[in-house]
């Protein structure tokens, strides 16, 4: 896929594209990530992105998006006021103001990460303590995918930066596991940086 075979795919109206990733960045991609927000955003029209407002790749990539359309960048956080100094989107949804007795797909889609099945349990049984603020974070992953009933589109596209010494591991993997289950195409690096190559 190129640039401009995503753009005449993709740049439609209610098309929800991800741009999210690590939190741990290498030094030298911190600009390329940023750069490809402001890319993707310039060389489009209709596409609302969606970030998880975490450090690191989210931080970067919503940078670039709102330097260029702010109104078309939304942030899904796992709590009010959830990194508000660095919250570049013009939409915020809190998962604060979620009914999660009728988002039973999200549920069981946050549940299937193991290593956090209990904390999600726990979260959505309404414990709000440090610990099942953790669940918190990998239902906020699972929302950016699924969206919510009446509220929140499901997104259409993804595009990731992974760290390929581990890959499609914790939040981010799960993410992508998320997008797989439910037939959400998404791309890393490898692709989308050669799309910055290609226009250098």
């Amino acid at each position: 896929m190129t640039l401009q075979d995503f753009i005449e795919k993709y740049d439609k109206p209610d098309t929800i594209v991800l741009l999210e990733g690590k939190r741990n960045v290498m030094d030298e991609d911190e600009e390329k990530i940023e750069q490809f927000g402001r890319l993707i955003a310039a060389q489009t029209q209709h596409i609302i992105f969606r970030s998880g407002n975490a450090l690191g790749a989210d931080l970067y990539f919503s940078r670039g998006v709102s330097s260029v359309d702010k109104e078309r960048l939304e942030a899904i956080i796992p709590y009010s006021g959830h990194r508000k100094a660095t919250n570049y989107a013009h939409k915020t949804v809190s998962l604060d103001d979620v009914n999660f007795l009728n988002e039973p797909k999200v549920v069981f889609h946050s549940k299937n990460h193991k290593p956090t099945k209990n904390l999600v349990d726990k979260y959505v049984s309404g414990k709000r303590d440090s610990f099942s603020l953790k669940g918190a974070y990998i239902i906020r992953d699972t929302v950016k995918v699924l969206g919510l009933k009446g509220t929140l589109l499901p997104a259409t596209f993804g595009f990731f930066y992974d760290d390929f010494t581990n890959p499609e591991q914790g939040g981010t993997g799960h993410t992508m596991q998320v997008c797989r289950m439910n037939g959400v195409p998404f791309v890393n690096q490898h692709v989308w940086m050669t799309w910055l190559n290609s226009i250098a």
